[in-house]
This record gives structure tokens, sequence and C-alpha cells, in this order.
């Protein structure tokens, strides 16, 4: 259930892009890592057959369900990454509203969707 709620937040009209249009870019970034995390997190229960330990690192979800992504996913998976830690515990609150402005919170979620869409339609998801 958890999964489905934070999945589903990311589409069109859910609670990002009511955070987008707020000006809360900050949380958008949360947001979107978060769904990725759960979706990633379920791959891996489905292959694995176990729980997935308690991780926020996308790249360790990524290598333990063994999915083969194209690049330009990896590469966003990478970055949003980076961006967990300041999103979840800004030490610098300035400094990490800076670093994700609206342009830039706009193409996480954008991003996000459209592999959220990928890994939903995975046939790991779909056996």
């Amino acid at each position: 259930m958890e999964i489905v709620q934070a999945v589903r937040g990311i589409q069109p009209g859910g609670a990002p892009q009511t955070l987008l249009e707020t000006g809360r870019y900050l949380y958008v970034i949360f947001l979107c890592h978060l769904s990725l995390e759960k979706m990633l997190k379920a791959h891996v229960a489905e292959v694995t057959q176990t729980l997935p330990i308690k991780t926020h690192d996308l790249i360790y979800l990524v290598k333990k369900c063994g999915l083969e992504l194209p690049k330009t996913y990896l590469d966003f998976i990478g970055k949003i990454n980076t961006a967990s830690i300041p999103t979840r515990y800004p030490d610098d609150l300035q400094r990490a509203l800076k670093e994700y402005p609206k342009s830039v919170a706009k193409d996480y979620l954008s991003q996000t969707q459209e592999i959220i869409k990928w890994l939903k339609e995975h046939p790991n998801l779909n056996e």
C-alpha cells in the first residue's frame, strides 16, 4: 500500500505537482526521490522475494534488483540519489533552495514520472 500511495502521488496532478505550483521545490525533489525509492524497493522485493533493507540509496536498489535501465535513467537516478541528503536533511537550507529552483524541480518531476512509468511496465512487476 505504501508503494502504491507514493507512486500514485507522482502522477500529474499529484502532490509533487501541487508543491511545484506553490514554490515548494525541495519537497518536489524529496517526493521524486521517495517515489523512485519505493518503486525500486518493489522490484527488489519481487526479484529477491524478501523485504529490501532500509536504505535511501537508489543506486544500491538498482543493483540489487538487477534492472538494466537505459543510460539516461541511470544518469538521472545517480543525480537524484545525491539530492536525497540535502533535501531530507538540509543543514544549509538557503543553499539547498538555490540548488533546486523551479526549473530543476520541474525537470526532476518530469524525469521521475517517465522512469516510474518504465518501472511500472517492467516485466519484474508484471509476471
